[in-house]
């Protein structure tokens, strides 16, 4: 099928171009039309030089023209004034992940109580382990009690003052060193957005290195902490993923069955959802209504939670939610927290979609709105299906236009399925790396965003790094951007080098491994953590790196920091806002390496990029003394 010039420009995914054609012949606008219609953007706020903290601005500096304001109203240099806006995106993104990170807690919590019913304990050996972590005593205990004492002991480290946050303890012994002498050890999660937000209130912190010190040790609270309590207590609720098959893309959607796309990042939800799609109650009821049966979808992060843990298809990324709706073929699109369009009012008002609403903290006018409570989830989400499945009949036949394009994918990486595979231990793959079979791992992650053509610079930089034998892991809108190239099944490994084609081929493995949603890069930092730990060499020393070549959110930016303060050499596809304080720039893509071990950089052409990780990954081999 061709497709118009703007649509191939906008992505190289067929079934997003088929869709954008349709959209634009249609009438319907998307994320891009908007982008095209904002241009040109301010450039002040693109180099960072836009403050807007106090009621004495805006304050604006130019970058460039040395005659105008060199300082703001109150006297905040260009750096200062970047820092301060980096450190706020930095506490943006912490608190977002945390905050999902508290509501699985505390979900948790009630559920080992019996105040949330619906919600049980499916991993019971990875109870276990969190509670030897945590020197809670199991012998002779029922794991609703060990339940409890785990769920208060986490659900403490929002709110901690003192000490270190507890997972902080799986970094190297050098690591945890590192942090604790450079003051940027995690306190509480909390305690560290809260305190970033004071000090880049108006007159306090005036000091770029010292503001940037203090968002580093807010993205440790983040990767350390609020992530990586709602990743494993999510595994304890719902079960750690396994190995299993999938498919991606918006030819998920079907024809002749009730279509329900959960969207958002929290798995509460979207768990619940999946559940009361195959009570019979609500099958019957589809059916009654000439549907052939329920069809459950996701996007974004809580489609990565489900399609790792249930198989559930993904009906696409993040840029492609609007796509989705304009399908004509969505009884509801359903929705929790973080990444959703506004816009999606708008489209699911021009079909018979209902867009629904259910958490009270991202309500959007003109949706349907049904508050979801834990204690009642079944309940809820059986109110929710129905309301889908009583939707079905004013669908317009004549509206529908599903692509025919989907791909299998190979999915539920985590860290726990990944020593699985590799017979028990990690020894395997660390074997494989000293070999030279596998040269390094990198980390590819992150976004969609209309700045960038959609996909492009996911799929292309990952490709080649496999071609380089270096076996990437892959979370977020990066993961099901290669799971539709084909890079998350086994064949893809014919693209990758011959050492690691020839290990993928041995394990029945892809090259790409996919190990779940934003906040599950605290998985990567796990795995990261226990490779090092086995070597006896901090997380700095490995032939690793990250990278997220199409970010967009204040989410992105926490991560990529954690990253780089976990000493992690991590490339951005686009410039964050900082071109304009030269020496914050220059402290995070040069000098931060000589005080954290790691470092950004930043570069649009995901050629040059495979090359600088390329490059990085050989440095820390021959330092390691291995062959390159």
């Amino acid at each position: 099928m061709s497709h118009s010039p703007k649509s191939l420009v906008r992505s190289i995914d067929p079934a997003t171009q088929e869709m954008l054609d349709l959209t634009q012949k249609a009438g319907i606008e998307t994320i891009w039309d908007r982008f095209d219609a904002m241009q040109p953007q301010c450039g002040f706020g693109e180099t960072g030089l836009c403050c807007r903290n106090c009621n004495m601005g805006p304050c604006r500096i130019s970058p460039f023209d040395d005659a105008g304001p060199k300082l703001g109203v109150c006297g905040a240099t260009r750096d200062v004034i970047v820092a301060r806006f980096l450190d706020r995106m930095i506490a943006a993104g912490t608190a977002a992940h945390s905050d999902h990170g508290r509501d699985i807690a505390q979900t948790f919590l009630m559920a080992a109580k019996g105040e949330a019913t619906d919600y049980k304990i499916k991993d019971e050996v990875k109870l276990a382990a969190l509670a030897a972590e945590f020197g809670i005593a199991t012998e002779g205990r029922v794991k609703a009690e060990i339940a409890q004492e785990l769920g208060k002991k986490l659900l403490g480290q929002f709110g901690q003052q003192e000490g270190a946050l507890a997972f902080t303890r799986r970094a190297p012994l050098k690591r945890q060193q590192l942090w604790t002498t450079l003051k940027i050890m995690p306190r509480g999660v909390d305690r560290e957005v809260v305190e970033t937000m004071h000090r880049t209130h108006i007159g306090v912190d005036n000091d770029a290195v010292n503001l940037i010190l203090q968002g580093l040790r807010t993205s440790l609270a983040d990767g350390w902490g609020g992530s990586m309590i709602g990743t494993e207590l999510s595994d304890v609720m719902f079960g750690t993923p396994t190995i299993k098959r999938s498919a991606v893309n918006l030819g998920v959607l079907k024809t002749d069955e009730v279509n329900i796309i959960v969207h958002g990042h929290e798995p509460t939800l979207s768990e619940m959802i999946v559940a009361a799609s195959r009570d019979p109650e609500m099958v019957a009821l589809a059916q009654k209504f000439g549907a052939k049966d329920i069809n459950i979808a996701g996007l974004c992060c809580t489609g990565n939670e489900i399609l790792m843990r249930q198989g559930i298809p993904s009906a696409g990324n993040f840029i492609q939610q609007e796509l989705a709706v304009a399908t004509g073929a969505v009884e509801a699109i359903v929705v929790d927290v973080q990444c959703i369009l506004p816009s999606l009012v708008t489209v699911a008002g021009c079909f018979h979609t209902k867009f629904i609403t259910t958490s009270p903290k991202a309500k959007f006018t003109g949706a349907t709105h049904i508050e979801f409570d834990e204690k009642r989830a079944y309940e809820i989400a059986k109110q929710i299906v129905r309301a889908a499945v009583e939707n079905y009949r004013f669908r317009k036949p004549g509206q529908v236009h599903i692509p025919n394009v989907k791909t299998d994918c190979m999915v539920g990486f985590s860290v726990e399925a990944i020593v699985h595979a590799l017979g028990g231990s990690l020894t395997p793959l660390i074997d494989a790396i000293k070999k030279n079979q596998i040269r390094g791992i990198a980390a590819v992650v992150g976004c969609n965003n209309p700045r960038t053509q959609h996909d492009y610079g996911h799929t292309t930089l990952v490709k080649e790094l496999v071609k380089r034998d270096i076996l990437v892991l892959s979370t977020g809108c990066n993961a099901i951007a290669c799971a539709k190239v084909g890079l998350m099944l086994p064949e893809g490994a014919e693209l990758a080098g011959q050492g690691l084609r020839a290990v993928c081929q041995a394990l029945g493995i892809p090259p790409v491994l996919h190990m779940g949603s934003c906040v599950d890069n605290s998985r990567v930092l796990t795995a990261c953590a226990a490779i090092a730990n086995a070597l006896g060499v901090d997380i700095s020393e490995l032939p690793i790196a990250a990278a997220a070549p199409e970010w967009m959110s204040e989410k992105a930016v926490a991560i990529g920091t954690y990253a780089v303060a976990s000493g992690i050499f991590t490339v951005l596809g686009l410039m964050p806002p900082i071109l304009g304080g030269p020496a914050v720039t220059d402290l995070l893509t040069n000098g931060a390496e000589g005080v954290v071990g790691g470092k950004f950089a930043v570069e649009p052409d995901p050629f040059k990029a495979a090359d600088l990780i390329e490059a990085h990954i050989n440095a820390k081999r021959r330092d390691l003394g291995l062959a390159v």
